[in-house]
């Protein structure tokens, strides 16, 4: 098993679509990454040599922000929204759709299970 980034990636995959288990890498990165290494995407992980491996290390330490600087990076820059009291930050604190999402209905993920209230009666149909 390939570890680049702290994550061990899938042996039995193509290299673009094991790339992808790395936080902070998408499709387009991994193909990015691909190109810059010269390796065809087609090949799997299990196919690459050590010295390949090696490169796509080195290209994704130098070139991207990925893994535990990413998380870091974008829980800053929410807790400084916070900090600042602004709108997004307000929703970010009270567990509410940040992006003008509706939340009479819906939202459930952002505000979790539903809570039923006292007193209020179910209507039949």
């Amino acid at each position: 098993m390939a570890r680049i980034a702290g994550v061990n990636i899938p042996t039995q995959k193509r290299v673009v679509i094991a790339l992808q288990y790395i936080h902070g890498i998408g499709q387009q990165f991994a193909k990015e990454i691909c190109e810059k290494v010269s390796i065809a995407p087609e090949r799997r992980v299990n196919e690459l040599t050590d010295a390949e491996v090696l490169q796509i290390r080195e290209t994704i330490d130098r070139d991207y922000t990925v893994e535990g600087d990413l998380r870091r990076e974008t829980a800053t820059n929410i807790k400084r929204l916070m900090d600042l009291a602004c709108y997004r930050g307000l929703r970010h604190r009270r567990g509410l759709p940040v992006r003008g999402q509706r939340t009479h209905t819906n939202a459930r993920t952002r505000k979790g299970p539903a809570k039923p209230i006292a007193g209020k009666k179910q209507v039949k149909k």
